[in-house]
């Protein structure tokens, strides 16, 4: 059944917490009601915890907005419940082209390898996403979602945190054990704690149009340096659900922001790239600058900030929203162990660990991306320029050109919850990276790892199967991988498998630490230290 999530409107309804005597307290805030404080909110509860999510508007993103969802994103919406129901209805590809002038540069394949069950990418406009999660968000019991409720102040004092909540019958005050914050880039809770992000803002601007069409164009990525039909700006085109084409426009910083919305300054552009005959309509519009930023820390105290809240990228590389996601992913899983007592606070310090990593690792990508793709002065147009000419035909030449290095997850390779390599590995499935997916059987059935792993802690181990994990550690679970259910090999090549081979997974399915070997002490030690007890 089809959904228009963009012209939902959700209504205000009064809360007990405003009639209450006593002032209501509740162990989790999230605020704000997109994708990142959903995925927080739904990763929360279904870890058993109740969540209060506020948000200040009554509806969901209107326009595309964020659009490339990547691989590991897609697999985070497995665990939370919606990952199907997102590639059901998004444009999957793996493929893209470079484009200089009007010349072909090269191709390339960000998935070669099959034995995945998710593609690279799935472009999904915002408001899917936001909708496909809020449906779930809604079939979870623990979660209450407060529409029109503003945060407008937020204090610490020795019960906890005190908010100040603005709604259209008035103020109310509740305290909260923990907030996420995660409403966005310009951050009012970030405001009202005085804190602020700090980087470097681009002296550009960009168009998109968002163009409903037919068209036979491929269901890739094209990136267009310089093209004849906009020359001396860059191009970008992707597919999207119902028809519907995203284009950007490079302007220039002297471009008006508000002239380069109108329709007959737009038109004519994409008539450019589509041909005079072309018939399309358009269907949003947005003219955009953007900094590279993040706040110094992500953690202050019972307040921890995700998403935009947190960080800041360009758009090139698809790094914000995917980002955002892995930083709700990050946080939920500490934060349900800490608040069922299962865990010491400190855990919760891990979080800036990993993610302002990741954020820097993201910003640096995606900073050098925009200096490749609007260079600053004549020389780095001629290094730019003679680059993309010698990628035509040189192999190695295609590594420098940077239209986007698209969103990868990061790997945690310092984190104070890793256990050291004692035994020799090859392979990418060190402690802090990602676990990669890979096809099984499972009782004649096709299975995936990555399902079977599913959320908590889980020892995985290769070859015959280990017994369930001892009383002395209860919350472990064990997923035993046999060579007949790894038929193609798959899982034994990605991580570098003999019989005997055990992983300790994390709940939001990062590698902790690895054995050639089963060793109940090591696992326990090992266990100790990613739940910040050691």
């Amino acid at each position: 059944m089809h959904v228009d999530y963009q012209s939902l409107r959700f209504e205000y309804r009064r809360s007990p917490d405003q009639s209450s005597p006593q002032v209501a307290r509740h162990a989790v805030v999230v605020v704000g009601a997109g994708p990142v404080g959903l995925a927080t909110a739904i990763d929360l509860a279904q870890s058993g915890l109740r969540v209060l999510l506020l948000d200040d508007d009554s509806s969901l993103s209107n326009g595309s907005r964020a659009i490339c969802f990547a691989k590991r994103t897609l697999e985070i919406f497995d665990r939370l419940g919606c990952g199907d129901a997102m590639v059901e209805k998004g444009v999957t590809w793996n493929r893209g082209r470079v484009f200089h002038r009007d010349h072909p540069v090269y191709n390339f394949d960000l998935l070669p390898e099959g034995g995945h069950e998710r593609p690279a990418f799935v472009n999904l406009q915002q408001y899917y996403v936001e909708g496909f999660l809020l449906d779930r968000a809604r079939a979870l019991p623990g979660i209450e979602i407060r529409w029109r409720n503003k945060v407008t102040a937020v204090e610490s004092g020795e019960e906890g945190l005190g908010l100040l909540v603005e709604t259209p019958e008035g103020e109310y005050r509740i305290l909260a054990d923990y907030l996420i914050a995660a409403d966005g880039a310009r951050s009012p809770i970030r405001r009202a704690l005085g804190l602020e992000s700090k980087g470097r803002t681009f002296r550009d601007r960009f168009l998109i149009a968002d163009v409903r069409m037919k068209a036979d164009f491929p269901a890739e990525r094209w990136f267009w340096f310089d093209p004849p039909f906009h020359p001396n700006q860059s191009v970008l085109l992707h597919s999207q659900p119902d028809g519907v084409w995203r284009i950007d426009f490079q302007l220039g910083w002297d471009a008006d922001p508000e002239a380069e919305r109108a329709p007959e300054r737009v038109i004519p552009r994409v008539r450019a790239l589509l041909g005079e005959n072309a018939e399309f309509e358009l269907e949003w519009v947005s003219v955009y600058t953007f900094s590279c930023l993040r706040m110094a820390r992500f953690r202050h105290g019972r307040v921890i900030f995700a998403g935009d809240a947190a960080h800041g990228v360009s758009p090139f590389g698809a790094r914000g929203a995917n980002s955002g996601v892995q930083d709700a992913e990050n946080i939920a899983w500490k934060l349900a162990l800490v608040l069922r007592g299962e865990a010491p606070e400190t855990l919760l310090d891990s979080y800036d660990d990993e993610r302002v990593a990741a954020a820097d690792e993201n910003i640096l990508n995606s900073t050098r991306s925009t200096d490749f793709i609007t260079p600053k002065n004549e020389a780095s147009r001629a290094f730019r320029d003679a680059t993309l000419d010698l990628a035509r035909d040189c192999a190695f030449a295609r590594r420098l050109v940077n239209s986007g290095r698209l969103s990868l997850p990061s790997t945690y390779r310092a984190s104070p919850l890793n256990t050291p390599d004692t035994d020799d590995f090859a392979g990418a499935m060190m402690p802090g990276a990602p676990a990669l997916d890979a096809p099984l059987m499972r009782g004649g059935a096709s299975d995936w790892l990555l399902r079977r792993l599913g959320g908590g802690f889980v020892l995985l181990h290769f070859g015959e199967a280990l017994p369930p994990a001892p009383e002395t550690m209860p919350a472990l679970r064990v997923v035993n991988v046999t060579a007949e259910e790894d038929t193609e090999g798959f899982a034994a090549r990605r991580y570098d498998a003999l019989p005997g081979t055990t992983y300790l997974i994390r709940p939001d399915q990062h590698v902790c630490a690895r054995w050639r070997r089963f060793d109940p002490e090591a696992v326990r030690a090992a266990l100790d230290r990613a739940v910040g007890r050691a």
